[in-house]
């Protein structure tokens, strides 16, 4: 079966009686999401592009799709295509002169250059079907940026 296309329902901060933890809502078409938590810097980083915000200087992920442009490389999608030990995995769908690359990355970062390359980000059934959680079954959640104004 073919990757499930998602939307970034946004990037929060999972409070809990432990602290809390940055972590990204992939929304699903069936109503249900999957949080993967992440760094505070990437998580940061994926607000920034969800917000459209245009940093004086390129961070890194900005960084990133200005060298895909430079040499006219298309992310075409990113693919979470495993979870191993509660750490999920990924891969970009890379193209330049017809030729497909794929290339290993970290969810977060990946989410993070898709966003700002309006690239799909897709999760096949496997990750889905193990990792995937109604939404009402979601922790208590801070919009990050609310989070970290207070």
């Amino acid at each position: 079966m073919d990757p499930a296309t998602c939307r970034v329902k946004g990037v929060y901060m999972a409070v809990g009686n432990l602290g809390a933890s940055p972590a990204v809502i992939l929304s699903l078409n069936d109503d249900s999401c999957l949080p993967i938590y992440i760094g505070l810097w990437e998580a940061m980083s994926i607000h920034a592009a969800l917000n459209n915000e245009i940093p004086p200087r390129p961070l890194t992920h900005d960084l990133f799709v200005d060298f895909l442009e430079q040499f006219n490389i298309v992310l075409k999608a990113l693919v979470i295509d495993s979870i191993e030990d509660g750490v999920y995995y990924a891969n970009m769908i890379l193209e330049q002169n017809h030729h497909e690359l794929t290339m290993d990355c970290r969810p977060s970062d990946g989410i993070a250059i898709s966003i700002r390359c309006r690239a799909d980000i897709l999760i096949t059934e496997e990750v889905s079907s193990s990792s995937a959680i109604p939404a009402e079954d979601l922790p208590s959640l801070m919009d990050i940026g609310t989070y970290l104004a207070g």
